[in-house]
């Protein structure tokens, strides 16, 4: 039995959401297929020093969760960014939101898997 998952674009609404309710700022960058593209989040920490990509994954049980996809060290705007434009060349579907916050806060439930 296979378990029922949120249309990519209603996760992505769901994620702005929780930002907003949290005051933390949040936008899509780059909007992907409505029901199947997988999701990238960038965090960006902003002067408070560098970013992390976030990569949707699965685990080994098949439970939602995240991969650092930019290794487990805060990395610059710019390498962060590079990282995204090289998954799109892979994944034309990918949605990309952006998530802005001094203290590295975000609203995402599902485990972050080291990277």
């Amino acid at each position: 039995m296979t378990e029922a998952r949120l249309k990519a674009r209603l996760w992505v609404q769901a994620l702005i959401r929780r930002c907003m309710t949290e005051d933390i700022f949040a936008a899509v960058v780059r909007a992907g297929d409505h029901d199947a593209g997988a999701v990238l989040v960038k965090l960006n920490r902003l002067d408070a020093g560098g970013c992390t990509v976030f990569t949707q994954i699965r685990d080994r049980d098949g439970q939602a969760a995240w991969l650092r996809g930019t290794g487990p060290e805060l990395v610059s705007e710019a390498t962060a960014d590079d990282y995204i434009a090289r998954q799109l060349r892979y994944d034309e579907d990918l949605w990309v939101v952006e998530i802005e916050d001094r203290a590295g806060r975000h609203p995402m439930v599902e485990p972050v898997i080291a990277g």
